[in-house]
């Protein structure tokens, strides 16, 4: 019982961190998530961490939280996703229960304005990383590469809901790789 409580611990502790130090929202996180998860820990392996992303992403949530739920779903069980739910989301709500109440005060504060100027660019930044990180996993011969773009394209003009562009994806590879004769 105390091996699972410290892992508990464990599991809120880091999503704690990364919850804490991470902004920009959910694909902010991913970098982050990514090296505690993988590099620090070793819960997953870089191609777990990939499926686990598209997995948080394909489900109503954010992808931060989702994937804070599934890996501590994956280690302890119900009470592990919950340990690293309230890990992730504990340091926004506090942040935003703060801001809330000066908001008022920062408003108009010209070197505050700046300041997110520089955040917002920093973050998108982070984003681009860590989409290229997860590419290199994820595309790995001229199928995936097409998926990519093709869903790329379609995310990027707004034909078809992201729902439909996530699932057309994945009735592309079942059907792409059932041709192929690549049934496990």
């Amino acid at each position: 019982m105390k091996e699972k409580l410290r892992g508990y611990w464990k599991l809120f502790i880091v999503f704690f961190r990364i919850g804490l130090f991470t902004f920009g929202g959910g694909f902010a996180m991913l970098p982050l998530i990514e090296k505690e998860v993988v590099d620090v820990h070793g819960w997953a392996t870089r191609e777990e961490i990939v499926d686990i992303f598209a997995l948080a992403q394909s489900v109503p949530g954010a992808i931060a939280v989702n994937t804070a739920v599934f890996i501590g779903l994956r280690l302890y069980g119900l009470l592990g996703a919950i340990a690293a739910l309230l890990g992730v989301v504990s340091p926004s709500i506090a942040i935003i229960l703060i801001i809330a109440q000066l908001f008022s005060q920062f408003q108009s504060n010209l070197y505050v304005a700046r300041a997110f100027s520089g955040v917002k660019a920093a973050v998108l930044g982070l984003i681009a990383a860590a989409t290229l990180r997860a590419g290199r996993s994820a595309i790995v011969d001229r199928f995936g590469l097409l998926v990519a773009a093709s869903a790329l394209a379609l995310s990027v003009s707004g034909v078809i809901p992201v729902v439909w562009v996530i699932l057309l994806g994945g009735l592309s590879g079942i059907l792409y790789h059932r041709r192929r004769g690549e049934e496990q």
